[in-house]
């Protein structure tokens, strides 16, 4: 399990692996948003359900960031099928009472880091065009992301699914396994 401590006004502690008690939490999350309809909170605990069931053969990832025996957010993401180095971050939360504090924005560069770790090239997104999804689309525009397409009327009549597409930067690809002779 990794963890990595940051500084806010609370301690955050981030983990990555899925604990039967964060299928509440990540229920109660995004609950609290009050953007999602009750059907998607029931997918977002679904993912975390299959991540505990089969673990990394899920193909979800997640982030979590606790604080003082509580969960304030989480971020879950996969590889896309059929693609080499091609993301979706799949869901991003934050408690309503920890909104506008940063976190967002460090659970979403945690991920990034992982996902650039394990190879990814790009990350895409998708999320409502609906007015009460405004800050989330300014919040993806604040960490880097752009628009790549807008499907209008995807979701309902008047409601665009607007997919965001970010590229990372690549480090040096992997050596072929040898080791360059030094030089004295």
């Amino acid at each position: 399990m990794s963890r990595t401590p940051q500084s806010h006004s609370s301690t955050f502690v981030f983990r990555d692996v899925v604990l039967p008690q964060d299928l509440a939490s990540i229920r109660d999350i995004a609950q609290s948003t009050d953007v999602f309809h009750p059907w998607e909170v029931d997918i977002a605990v679904e993912l975390a359900e299959e991540r505990l069931t089969k673990g990394a053969a899920s193909g979800y990832s997640f982030l979590f960031a606790d604080c003082q025996g509580s969960t304030d957010g989480w971020v879950c993401w996969g590889e896309i099928p059929c693609t080499r180095g091609s993301y979706d971050v799949y869901w991003i939360a934050v408690r309503k009472s920890s909104q506008g504090k940063g976190l967002g924005r460090q659970l979403m560069l945690l991920a990034e880091q992982h996902i650039q770790l394990q190879g990814g090239r790009h990350i895409y997104l998708e999320t409502s065009g609906r007015p009460d999804y405004l800050p989330t689309r300014r919040f993806y525009e604040h960490c880097h992301y752009r628009i790549a397409a807008e499907l209008p009327d995807f979701y309902a009549t008047g409601d665009a699914k607007v997919i965001y597409v970010k590229v990372l930067d690549q480090a040096p690809e992997p050596s072929n396994g040898s080791v360059a002779a030094g030089h004295s």
